[in-house]
């Protein structure tokens, strides 16, 4: 039998490897941009057009290399951290030169410019599939400047496989957010097709947290501190009172580098129990440092999960420190029947001084007098005797006309018990309501075969979702114009995914007049919605879009219709008037899909006759 097994060929290794580095654009974004802070950078820049889809580039002004090191990078395998085995369990750095380098290299066109400091000439590379092209000198500053072109375009089954603009540039801010949220002591820029995204100076890390979600998460924070020998955890979590539908706000970072801990997360949401309303997640930055040595990071290949020695012990930790925050800054309600509230000084007064009463007395006051005036040299004030001649005179002559004449009650004539009309009309037989609602929740009408349940929040959001999307469609939204214009803050990474699905939102009734840096700007909105249900349409919006991830443009379409429908619909406790009900019905069996809710599940369900008789069998 002839020998099968062979060595593949090091570009061939190298795209494989790329398989499991470089998953989509914002995983090169990454690797780079942990790279420049490896460097030990102070400024990174970072520029993308068409979601990372034609360009990648990071500008840092670290250390740089020489011409062997830039020329060895690119090789597997090939590293500056590690020298032997023992070294994966004391790592203190983000990630090496090499390995990813190699693995982008094998899938993409690839130019590193860099130049350490002690060189006046810069060293350029350029290698296209693994293949080194050119290699020479060139005059450039201090640092390394990588670009990453035409990602994926010897492996056109992967690049199918990317999804829209507007989803590739999501994960790629993510991937920026969590690295600058990391290191507030590097300034980062963020630069997308020519605009600028994100100007982040050197800072701490509660400036860092505002200059990322906006100065409106300042008030929101609450600090967090706790040192023990096993860890030591700083940052902040949100009040209970912003929490929000969505994960997006929620960040741990071990020894500086992001992670994803549903075991950690839990201990969080065990330490916001009693505090948080339904189906609401609450915000955390927090910073745990803890030995290299008792953590393993290398069971991910991202690196974003890690496994610790003694999680249970962490759990805790985390969660105490978290109930203890919130207990010190008043933001826990807390019982204490020793406590008189009525004693307590109001904060308006804590710092004001007591100061003595003054009493003024008129001693020539006469209450009984005519007129009398007051201290002239502070104010004039007229007292006057209450004229009673109006009020007496409608007595006069009532005391002579009455006495004497006997009164017969026979002549008094009364009011009719008898009532001469309804206010309401009686309903005959035929005009009776055909449907009934049950708990406010559910609408009972019947049916030849027997009876008809339906779930009023459904089949509303049938209703709305189906006039949504033909109003998206058509681009025929009916929009109605606000007096004042409604100003919304929200984080630079939603604005941005706000203004890629503008044109649809549009179509829908809003009228957006500023769309700049956090703030969104709208003049009109659809004529069945109130003002203050836009921002609620907004967050859902945003929360639905992170959670399902559209691609295509129909898909952003029936995503958007879905999540207004959501937000706008009639929901459970809701009581309706007959007319509603039956308005209700009428729609939505008027609808091409009248059976499932825009989720697909049942908007209604049926019960036969011959189902209720066995009841009662």
């Amino acid at each position: 039998m002839a020998d099968i097994i062979q060595l593949l060929p090091d570009h061939v290794a190298n795209q494989i490897a790329a398989g499991e580095v470089v998953q989509r654009p914002a995983s090169v974004v990454k690797e780079l941009m942990e790279n420049a802070i490896d460097a030990e950078a102070t400024l990174v820049k970072l520029i993308i057009k068409e979601a990372g889809k034609t360009l990648i580039q990071v500008v840092d002004n670290g250390v740089g290399m020489s011409e062997t090191d830039a020329r060895l990078s690119f090789e597997r395998h090939a590293t500056s951290k590690i020298r032997q085995a023992e070294d994966l369990f004391s790592l203190n750095t983000k990630g090496f030169r090499g390995e990813a380098l190699a693995s982008i290299a094998a899938i993409a066109h690839v130019e590193m410019t860099t130049r350490p400091e002690n060189r006046d000439v810069a060293t350029q590379i350029k290698i296209e599939g693994s293949k080194v092209n050119s290699q020479e000198i060139v005059a450039a500053p201090k640092g390394t400047a990588i670009a990453v072109k035409n990602l994926f375009y010897n492996i056109p089954a992967r690049r199918n496989f990317l999804k829209s603009n507007q989803v590739e540039l999501r994960h790629i801010i993510d991937e920026f957010q969590r690295v600058a949220l990391a290191h507030p002591n590097i300034a980062f820029n963020m630069y997308h097709n020519g605009a600028e995204l994100f100007n982040l100076p050197v800072s701490n890390h509660r400036q860092r947290i505002v200059g990322i979600f906006g100065p409106k998460t300042n008030e929101k924070l609450v600090p967090v501190d706790e040192e023990t020998d096993l860890v030591t955890i700083t940052g902040f979590v949100g009040k209970p009172d912003f929490a929000k539908k969505s994960r997006g706000e929620q960040f741990f970072f071990v020894n500086d580098r992001f992670i994803k801990s549903p075991y950690l997360n839990h201990a969080i949401n065990n330490a916001f129990d009693g505090l948080l309303k339904d189906k609401v997640h609450p915000s955390y930055f927090l910073y745990l440092s803890v030995n290299p040595k008792s953590i393993d990071i290398n069971i991910h290949p991202t690196k974003t999960e890690i496994k610790f020695d003694d999680e249970h012990a962490l759990y805790a930790i985390l969660r105490s420190a978290v109930k203890h925050s919130l207990g010190q800054f008043n933001v826990a309600p807390v019982l204490d029947f020793d406590r008189d509230a009525t004693m307590d000084t109001p904060y308006s007064y804590q710092e004001k001084k007591p100061s003595n009463p003054s009493i003024s007395v008129d001693a020539n006051f006469n209450p009984f007098a005519e007129t009398v005036e007051k201290n002239p040299s502070v104010k004039k004030h007229t007292y006057r005797k209450a004229d009673t001649a109006s009020w007496e005179s409608l007595y006069v002559g009532v005391e002579s006309k009455s006495v004497g004449i006997p009164i017969d009650f026979n002549e008094i004539e009364l009011e009719s018990d008898e009532v001469t009309g309804s206010l309401f009309e009686q309903k005959t037989k035929e005009d009776q309501s055909t449907t009934y609602q049950l708990h406010n929740k559910y609408l009972v009408s019947k049916i030849k075969s027997g009876m008809l349940i339906i779930d009023q929040n459904r089949a509303h959001q049938r209703v709305l979702y189906e006039k949504l999307l033909e109003q998206m469609t058509l681009k025929g939204g009916i929009s109605q114009q606000l007096l004042f214009p409604l100003s919304l803050d929200f984080s630079t990474a939603d604005v941005a995914l706000i203004a890629s699905v503008k044109e649809n939102l549009e179509n829908t009734g809003f009228i957006f007049s500023k769309m700049e840096g956090d703030t969104v700007e709208i003049t009109g909105i659809p004529f069945n919605i109130t003002e203050s249900q836009v921002r609620l349409i907004i967050d859902q919006l945003l929360s639905d879009f992170q959670n399902e991830v559209p691609d295509a443009i129909f898909s952003q379409v029936d995503l958007m219709a879905k999540s207004i429908a959501k937000s706008t619909a009639i929901k459970t406790g809701m009581s309706l008037s007959v007319t509603e009900q039956e308005s209700l019905v009428n729609d939505l069996f008027a609808c091409k899909e009248p059976t499932l809710a825009p989720d697909n599940r049942p908007a209604f369900i049926t019960i036969s006759m011959d189902e209720l008789e066995r009841k009662f069998l």
